[in-house]
């Protein structure tokens, strides 16, 4: 990793070839959305998901692309409400191809063409989720769709 690598409080699983960077406030559903998106996998809504990492991800941005990593104590590690910390098997890295951001406070019902997040200088597609709404039906919708990466 090189010293450009930022941590952030975020979420990562790789749903296909790309990994979904869930990010949002404590307590949003992070963890729970990340669980969702396996379990989607697990039941044949989506060819693949795996972790990559949950609360602390390290993002860097290489040739034109986002990377993203487990923080080393948090790799493989989950938490499961109401359960606990949980270990389950994880990718070490992967390729950020979507940003879904829960509770956000521009979260549009129709959002426009050009929306998107721009992370360590790297334009990536975003899915704004306003509070209180279920995440998964619109995540899995914008991984199935022809514009997913």
């Amino acid at each position: 990793m090189t010293t450009e690598a930022a941590s952030v409080h975020a979420s990562a699983v790789l749903a296909g070839a790309h990994a979904v960077l869930i990010r949002g406030p404590a307590g949003a559903g992070k963890s729970r959305l990340a669980l969702a998106l396996i379990a989607a996998a697990q039941t044949g809504l989506l060819p693949f998901a795996r972790l990559v990492a949950d609360d602390r991800v390290y993002l860097e941005p290489c040739h034109g692309r986002l990377l993203v990593r487990p923080a080393p104590a948090l790799a493989g590690l989950i938490e499961v409400r109401g359960v606990g910390i949980r270990q389950i098997e994880h990718e070490p890295a992967a390729v950020v191809g979507l940003v879904v951001d829960l509770a956000a406070d521009d979260a549009e019902r129709l959002p426009s063409a050009a929306s998107g997040a721009v992370i360590s200088g790297i334009r990536l597609p975003r899915l704004a989720i306003p509070a209180g709404a279920e995440p998964l039906a619109p995540l899995l919708a914008a991984l199935r769709s022809p514009a997913a990466t």
